[in-house]
């Protein structure tokens, strides 16, 4: 019963138990769940010792303090497991932005889509941006989105949009998001023009 040696020093500053709670009085909560009402400390904690249990602190802001009579072993579990509910829950997603421009080389797409995947298997939402300049400012929105969708079309990981694609103020934009329900297909790599052919055309 009480702390043992596997007992970390923070939790034994985080965690009141039996001796270790400072309050005269407290409200007691039995094994079970039940009210067993409020009573002195070490008469709560003589209840405890009877029953081969703790009495824990889980409530010291109350007025009095709520305690429970229970396993410190269980107890901790149980402690353990929420935390670890609340940290899954306060994943924080964010917008990431990836930026490419319409003289980006193709290695360099290649590199940003990668990044833009990973981002996206995160779980986080990515702003595609094709920033424009100069005269591309003034080009067929048409002749643009097209070559926004070419740096989407290699992206190797599944995703929905999230916002379509719009002229933003650096020029056009895109906001994905991932689809959890495709899996990830690799996409064929562009077949290569042969040179007789680029000479023709």
């Amino acid at each position: 019963m009480g702390f043992t040696k596997y007992t970390s020093q923070a939790e034994k500053e985080r965690i009141r138990m039996n001796e270790g709670i400072r309050a005269r009085e407290v409200r007691v909560i039995g094994p079970e769940g039940g009210n067993l009402g409020v009573m002195q400390t070490r008469d709560a904690i003589a209840k405890a010792v009877e029953l081969g249990l703790d009495l824990i602190e889980i409530s010291p802001n109350a007025v009095p303090p709520v305690a429970k009579i229970t396993d410190y072993g269980k107890f901790k579990y149980e402690l353990k497991k929420k935390e670890k509910e609340v940290k899954s829950k306060a994943h924080v997603t964010e917008t990431k932005v990836t930026q490419v421009k319409i003289g980006t080389s193709e290695r360099d797409m290649h590199i940003k889509a990668s990044k833009a995947a990973a981002w996206l298997k995160e779980g986080h939402r990515v702003k595609v941006d094709l920033f424009l300049w100069g005269r591309y400012k003034y080009m067929e929105f048409k002749f643009l989105k097209e070559r926004l969708e070419r740096f989407l079309a290699i992206i190797p990981e599944s995703y929905k949009i999230a916002e379509e694609i719009q002229k933003s103020p650096k020029g056009l934009s895109v906001v994905l998001e991932r689809d959890a329900s495709k899996k990830n297909v690799p996409k064929p790599a562009p077949k290569a023009v042969p040179a007789s052919e680029a000479e023709s055309a």
